[in-house]
C-alpha cells in the first residue's frame, strides 16, 4: 500500500521526479522500508524515520530525521532553516548529481540505520528556549483555557505556534495570528494537524 502512494506520489511530481526516483531506489537498496508519511515517501528502520525524500521549487533533498547527529565527512549535509534542529539534507538540482554520489548517500544512510541501532536521540531545545512573543503572553495571562491547553501540547506543537507567531514582523499580524489559532490551541491541535 506505501509503495502505492509513494507511486502516486513520484507520478503526480511536476519536477525533480527522475531525481526522486533514483533516492526511491538508493534508500529501498539499503534496505529501509518504504512508507508514506507527511505527504512525502519516509524510509524507516525497524518502524524509525531515517530519511525523507522532498521536493521543492529549486531542489529535491534526501532528509535525515537525525541528520545533526550523522559524520558530514564530505560536507553536505545542508540545515533547512535555522529553526531545524536534528534534520539534515542533503540537496539536488540534477539526477547525474545522485548518480555520482550513490555511494556516499548509501554511506550516509548506512550511517542513520546505526544512529537508530544505537538508540541515540538528538538533545533538543527545550520549549522555553523559544521567544514568546508578547501578543501570546497576554493572551495566555487572560485566557487561562488557552494557557492550560497551550500547556497540553507537544512540546513540539507549542514550537511551531511560538515560531510561527515570531515570525511576523508586525504586532498587529501577531495578534491576527493568535486569534486565528485560539480555537485550533483550544481543541488540542497542533499548527499543521
Amino acid at each position: 500500500m506505501n509503495s502505492k502512494l509513494v507511486d502516486r506520489f513520484l507520478a503526480r511530481a511536476k519536477k525533480w521526479n527522475e531525481e526522486m526516483s533514483l533516492l526511491r531506489k538508493i534508500c529501498l537498496d539499503c534496505g529501509l522500508t518504504e512508507t508514506y508519511k507527511w505527504m512525502h515517501p519516509c524510509y524507516t528502520f525497524q518502524e524509525k524515520n531515517v530519511v525523507l525524500i522532498h521536493n521543492f521549487k529549486e531542489y529535491c533533498a534526501l532528509l535525515f530525521h537525525k541528520g545533526v547527529l550523522l559524520k558530514d565527512t564530505n560536507d553536505i549535509l545542508v540545515q533547512q532553516t535555522e529553526n531545524v534542529q536534528a534534520a539534515r539534507q542533503i540537496r539536488f538540482t540534477n539526477s547525474q548529481q545522485i548518480i555520482d554520489l550513490e555511494s556516499v548517500i548509501k554511506t550516509y544512510i548506512y550511517q542513520a540505520i546505526e544512529i537508530e541501532k544505537a538508540g541515540l536521540e538528538v538533545k533538543l531545545k527545550p520549549t522555553s528556549a523559544f521567544e514568546m512573543p508578547d501578543e501570546f503572553k497576554k493572551a495566555l495571562e487572560t485566557n487561562s483555557d488557552l494557557k492550560k491547553a497551550f500547556e497540553s501540547l507537544t512540546p513540539g506543537r507549542q514550537r511551531g505556534y511560538l515560531l510561527f507567531f515570531s515570525q511576523a514582523k508586525q504586532s498587529k499580524t501577531r495578534e491576527s495570528r493568535i486569534e486565528k489559532c485560539i480555537p485550533t490551541i483550544l481543541n488540542g491541535k497542533g499548527l499543521k494537524d
